[in-house]
């Protein structure tokens, strides 16, 4: 555990948490007190967490869980609320790159599939989540999405074409929230050494980049109950916040 417990007794749900930057966010959200709802598909990956969360003096609730299941999110936020009755910090991190192609070469099968996960789970989540947040003193939001939502160049169309969506959405939530106690942000984590990034710039020397542990503060920052900003982009290549 690290001198910061901001999060102690906050209990914060991380997507994508078996690997990458959910790993390290839920990792770093333990190491701060918080009680860490795990959710990802691979087990294996959760179950290293977990023993790396209960090495810290932490605990977790894992989740496997396919975010394509929306009767299965329903059911998730269904068991939080009989748990918890209350939901402190959600962070919507799982994500799909798909491919890097000309727009009119994608099949529809591959459109979907990212639309899917990084679109429809974040609203069905949120959906689920809605009201277990606002049971919170500080519910705080966090969309992770990518530059790539700005720039959408040539060939990334459909992942930019996501990550626009998912701002759209969390600007218009944040606005929902504005007078409640729920703070809605997006988060940009830049060029960090994943699997993701790998696939999309194969020829990159990933030692040249950033890990998720280096970002992984910042990210956790977004769910502390201190935070009191809502409908901001955090991008970890700028020097502060800006409106979505």
């Amino acid at each position: 555990m690290t001198d910061n417990q901001d999060l102690a007794g906050r209990i914060v749900l991380v997507t994508g948490a078996s690997r990458g930057i959910g790993y390290a966010a839920a990792l770093e959200a333990a190491r701060r007190g918080a009680h860490v709802i795990a959710v990802a598909r691979t087990i294996g990956g959760l179950e290293e967490l977990d023993d790396q969360i209960k090495a810290l003096g932490g605990d977790a609730t894992l989740v496997p869980l396919d975010l394509s299941d929306g009767d299965g999110i329903d059911r998730l936020g269904k068991s939080i609320f009989d748990r918890w009755g209350r939901l402190d910090g959600f962070i919507g991190n799982a994500g799909l790159l798909g491919v890097i192609s000309p727009l009119p070469h994608v099949e529809v099968k591959e459109f979907t599939k990212v639309f899917d996960l990084n679109v429809t789970a974040n609203y069905r989540l949120i959906r689920s989540f809605d009201l277990l947040l606002r049971q919170s003193d500080a519910g705080r939001v966090v969309l992770v999405s990518s530059g790539a939502a700005d720039s959408a160049r040539p060939y990334w169309g459909l992942y930019a074409a996501t990550k626009a969506a998912v701002n759209a959405m969390a600007k218009s939530y944040a606005g929902e929230m504005a007078s409640s106690a729920v703070r809605v942000n997006v988060f940009y984590p830049g060029a960090v050494r994943t699997q993701m990034r790998a696939k999309a710039v194969p020829g990159e020397d990933p030692n040249t980049l950033p890990t998720p542990a280096d970002i992984a503060p910042q990210l956790i920052d977004l769910v502390s109950p201190s935070l009191d900003a809502t409908g901001q982009i955090f991008d970890v290549n700028a020097d502060g916040p800006r409106d979505i």
